[in-house]
């Protein structure tokens, strides 16, 4: 017998590689890591829904053990190893990995931790209410079958889905030179944006982007910009800035804390707090003390940050979500299988994949319903046909010898079908009783209109896209729910962390040695006139507090030195401190010069040209310079005044261009004259003459006048009065003014004038770091040439060196 000799064929070895590689390419990208547009499943994924389906795992029925679900899988569908398929089953149940998930598990299914699941003769599973939408009416030929591996069985190619699992769930796979990664999505938005399609097929891809704003996690966060989302929605790619929710906490002890309550989808709550330890130890993230993670059952994520004393919570949180991933990017790539091709999709082609698969198959399932009612009408007509002649039908029954004679007599008599026929003789005897006749009379009604409104169904798409649109709805009302991810329209290169920081009112300290502080007004207590006030600040023995300043968190600091030099920070940017700790050195925060000293500090809501800062010097110049001219002066400052030799700034106000002002000096001289009398100049000029000094005199300070608010002067030995701001009277710039204190050796010198009115409190601080705190109405209104009552009580050599009023809001 001859040896049977096989044929070899020649082939150049780089096609047959080609030709392999291009094979196992789209094996790859069709079988495995690119979902399906229409049900948003790969086939795993797609094969465990419906293997669990047909064992019969609803939402309703008891939990099976996960191995059983997968030895299932595997043996009818998916022979491609149980870890592959158990690690899909697990993600499917992960609250923190899909939007909405479609199955229920029991017991350890992984954690935000990175924690693996138990092994699958641990673990039990069911499908999820939510599941029944993705495979409902898939009994009804509503979609394709095909053969699973090895012939036996029939298996769909996509599931019927009314729930749109693609856009909510969002995908995730790499193929071979491809990837996909869709971001999740509320359904109700998502629902939205189906239903105007619907009721609008061409409806723009900037009209569904006003419906579906932004992506959904399921872990929360926060979404900064709509820049990346947009170009996602509108060419299928784009970068989403997702950050963590973080909110500041104040200690008893005047500390900080950072809490950390959701975290960027994907974020690995172990690894991120390993991530932070390891910069502390490398001292690459200065200020954090004590770093906890005490999440829980209650609350799975809630990571605590202790900064030391004095740090400032911007600069820790701007530094973690740089060296990070509290702040993470989504690059959201939307690429599907369309016709079992791979296709980059937008949000509107997103959106009408779904919609036509789902008018197929409410399609395909009208049709299946129109065939099985009509094959029941024709049942029911045979028998209402033998129901009417009954004593016939059993008259020819007993007459026939046999089945198939009675069969054939009764389709001869009647003119019925074969299926009619056998209807009738496998009829009961009880369907003769009036009221089982009733009932099939009635039942062959209903499926008469039934069989109408199917045909009237199929004859109109614009129906059938009606009750797509009735399901969606239905779907969304059943299932939806609210969003869990913010949206904060502005860029990140736009945010400011102040957001996230309470509006307090503060006081602001600063020391003859250029320290400052800030503490929260509400720390001190309020006392009566003359009394000894509270030690506030532990000073150096040669250092004493010179300034104290109120303003609200959210403020601009706007600094100005004795040498005309501007600066300003925010006010959460000072360092908080203890009534009894110094403060931090200025020079830390600002760029200030050796030879320059702060004069005063201003509160800004904002930088305007409608808003100006009306300056005056030791000698007596004035000026006046808008606001909006120092927007760019932050830390290294910019020149605000230009100084005579040997004079200095005393102080500074915000005016609004109309205002009057009142300048003060030393030996009690008032001028009053209207601020138009100035007119605005640039930083870089001098000024003019606002008062003429007499010999050894210099300014104290200087008001703008404000209805139903007086002229508050308080002297460095203690005495103080309010002054009707009528009691002066209007001079001319550049004059001498008249006299408005009657200073001498008692009173000592005018330190001090503010603007006030009764609601006000008065805070004063001495030279010793002393501070009283007390009812403005308590000081006595007095004229002008009175020399006031003791606001403070001394112990030589304390002074008073500054105060400000604490003004209350309605």
């Amino acid at each position: 017998m001859a040896k049977e000799q096989g044929r070899v064929i020649r082939l150049a070895i780089e096609d047959e590689v080609k030709e392999s590689y291009m094979n196992y390419a789209m094996s790859v990208i069709v079988s495995r890591a690119l979902p399906d547009v229409r049900d948003g499943l790969k086939p795993v994924h797609r094969r465990i829904l419906y293997a669990m389906n047909e064992m019969g795992l609803r939402a309703d029925r008891p939990f099976v053990k996960a191995g059983r679900i997968v030895g299932d899988v595997l043996g009818k569908y998916h022979p491609h190893g149980d870890m592959s398929i158990y690690d899909t089953l697990v993600r499917l149940a992960q609250d923190f990995s899909l939007r909405y998930p479609v199955v229920q598990g029991q017991g350890n299914f992984g954690s935000l931790d990175g924690d693996p699941p138990a092994a699958m003769r641990y673990t039990e599973a069911r499908l999820a209410r939510i599941a029944e939408e993705m495979l409902r009416d898939i009994d009804k030929e509503t979609v394709d079958l095909g053969p699973n591996y090895d012939d036996s069985l029939q298996e769909p190619l996509v599931l019927p889905a009314a729930l749109p699992f693609l856009l909510v769930n969002g995908a995730s796979g790499i193929a071979v030179g491809m990837a996909t990664n869709m971001a999740p999505h509320n359904l109700r938005d998502v629902a939205q944006a189906v239903i105007a399609t619907i009721d609008n097929p061409a409806i723009s891809i900037d009209e569904l982007i006003r419906l579906v704003k932004a992506p959904d996690f399921p872990t929360g966060g926060v979404i900064f910009g709509r820049r990346g989302v947009i170009d996602a929605y509108k060419t299928g790619k784009g970068r989403i800035i997702c950050r963590a929710r973080v909110s500041l906490e104040t200690k008893q002890n005047g500390r900080n804390r950072i809490i950390i309550s959701e975290l960027p989808y994907g974020v690995n709550k172990a690894n991120l707090v390993i991530r932070i330890a390891d910069l502390v130890k490398e001292r690459k993230l200065e200020g954090i003390q004590d770093l906890r993670d005490e999440s829980g059952r209650d609350q799975p994520v809630r990571i605590v940050i202790d900064l030391k004393r004095g740090m400032i919570p911007k600069v820790i949180l701007n530094q973690l979500f740089q060296h990070t991933p509290l702040q993470n990017n989504f690059n959201a790539n939307n690429l599907a299988l369309v016709r079992g091709r791979p296709k980059l999709l937008n949000l509107k082609e997103l959106v009408d994949h779904f919609v036509e698969h789902r008018r197929e198959v409410v399609t395909r399932r009208a049709r299946y319903e129109l065939r099985k009612a009509e094959e029941r009408a024709h049942i029911l007509q045979g028998l209402k046909i033998a129901l009417e002649n009954i004593d016939r039908v059993v008259e020819i029954i007993r007459a026939a010898a046999d089945v198939g004679t009675a069969r054939t007599d009764l389709m001869t008599e009647f003119e019925l079908s074969e299926r009619q026929a056998q209807a009738i003789l496998d009829m009961r005897l009880q369907k003769l009783t009036s009221l089982e006749t009733k009932k099939i009379i009635d039942e062959l009604e209903e499926t008469l209109a039934r069989i109408r409104y199917l045909k009237d169904l199929l004859a109109s798409p614009q129906k059938i896209l009606q009750v797509v649109k009735e399901e969606t709805e239905k779907v969304a009302e059943t299932y939806g729910d609210d969003r869990q991810t913010e949206i904060v329209e502005e860029e990140i290169e736009e945010f400011d962390i102040e957001d996230l920081i309470m509006k307090e009112d503060m006081a602001i300290l600063v020391s003859h040695r250029g320290y400052i502080n800030r503490i929260a007004v509400s720390a001190y207590r309020r006392q009566n006139r003359g009394g000894m006030g509270s030690s506030s600040v532990k000073m150096r023995e040669d250092d004493f507090m010179e300034q104290i300043f109120i303003a609200s968190t959210h403020d601009y600091l706007f600094f100005i030195t004795t040498k005309g030099k501007a600066y300003w920070l925010k006010v959460h940017e000072i360092p908080m401190g203890s009534r009894i700790s110094r403060g931090q050195s200025i020079r830390s925060l600002l760029q200030v010069e050796e030879d320059e000293d702060i004069a005063t500090i201003l509160s800004l809501k904002e930088f305007s040209s409608d808003s100006f800062i009306f300056m005056a010097t030791a000698r007596g110049v004035a000026k006046k310079v808008r606001t909006s001219d120092f927007v760019y002066a932050r830390t290294r400052g910019v020149w605000a005044i230009n100084l005579d030799s040997g004079d200095s700034l005393v102080t500074a106000r915000l005016t609004e261009g109309a205002d009057e002002i009142i300048l003060i000096t030393r030996k009690g001289r008032g001028l009053r004259f209207h601020e138009k009398a100035v007119r605005a100049t640039g930083r870089s000029s001098r000024g003019v003459t606002g008062i003429r000094l007499t010999e050894g005199d210099e300014l104290a300070g200087f008001i703008s006048i404000t209805e139903g608010e007086d002229l508050l002067i308080v002297t460095e030995y203690g005495y103080g009065k309010r002054t009707p701001c009528s009691a002066l009277n209007p001079h001319g710039r550049a004059t001498r003014g008249q006299r408005c204190y009657g200073v001498n050796e008692t009173t000592g010198e005018v330190v001090g004038v503010r603007s006030v009115s009764d609601r006000d409190d008065l805070v004063s601080i001495t030279s010793q770091g002393n501070v009283i705190k007390m009812r403005m109405r308590d000081i006595p209104v007095m004229g002008v040439q009175a020399r006031g009552v003791r606001v403070v009580n001394l112990t030589e050599p304390d002074i008073v060196v500054s105060m400000a009023r604490v003004a209350k809001e309605e």
